[in-house]
């Protein structure tokens, strides 16, 4: 590995700090930081870019700063930390973006087959808003897509998994030959051939609503969408589409 880079090295005290904030604060710190639907009532137009520094769990923010100091290192040595600092919170963003979206969908699947059946969208916008359900709707909406709709609505999502995505997916472009020898995987994987493969089981999990380790929780929606925003900002930068001297 690489010596940690200066932005990088921030990043992570950042992400610390906002842990060790949360163990001693408590829910009320992601109530206010995490991502919520944007319909829920405790949405607010921070949350997309504060979402990506609240993790969940020790586990979680340790293999995501594990990955930010081994891929994001390599990578700011590269490209400098204006550049690095840009790609990062792009890819997060575009993670808040892709799961937002498909949150959406369901939402608004299961919405319109409810209001097309009588009920009033208020009234349910209401009730979900204070944590509560009408027993009713279940009869007009198939058990996986209810699922699916409330979950859209009540769930939030924290973690910087979405930028790590991205940043790993800049570690293929910049260095594809790069074997990449994994604690689950005794047989190291040239990055070409691991990225690719690591995001599309996320989209196959994202879409199939299962779990390889039987958890839940994963928003897998979130991953692909750092994984394509990183992809198309490297497409772009590939290009030399992009001023270079934008970063001195």
């Amino acid at each position: 590995m690489r010596n940690v880079t200066e932005t990088v090295k921030q990043l992570i005290i950042i992400n610390v700090l906002f842990f060790v904030g949360t163990l001693i604060i408590g829910d009320a710190a992601y109530k206010i930081l995490a991502l919520y639907f944007p319909e829920n009532r405790d949405f607010q137009l921070w949350q997309p870019l504060t979402h990506m520094f609240m993790h969940g769990s020790f586990m979680h923010i340790f293999f995501n700063m594990f990955a930010l100091f081994s891929f994001g290192s390599a990578l700011e040595q590269i490209w400098g930390s204006k550049k690095f600092l840009f790609f990062y919170i792009s890819c997060g963003l575009g993670a808040a973006l892709l799961h937002t979206g498909v949150n959406y969908y369901y939402f608004q699947d299961g919405l319109n087959t409810l209001v097309s059946n009588g009920f009033d969208k208020q009234d349910i916008l209401q009730l979900l808003n204070e944590g509560k359900i009408d027993t009713r709707w279940q009869q007009f909406i198939s058990i996986s897509d209810f699922q699916n709709f409330t979950s859209a609505f009540a769930g939030t999502a924290v973690g910087a998994s979405g930028a790590i995505y991205g940043i790993i997916v800049a570690f293929a472009f910049m260095f594809p030959n790069a074997e990449l020898a994994l604690m689950f995987i005794p047989v190291p994987i040239k990055a070409k051939y691991f990225v690719p493969g690591l995001v599309l089981v996320d989209l196959y999990l994202g879409i199939s609503g299962k779990s390889i380790f039987g958890g839940g929780g994963i928003a897998h929606f979130a991953h692909v969408g750092g994984a394509l925003f990183g992809f198309i900002i490297m497409w772009y930068w590939k290009k030399d589409q992009f001023n270079k001297n934008r970063w001195n």
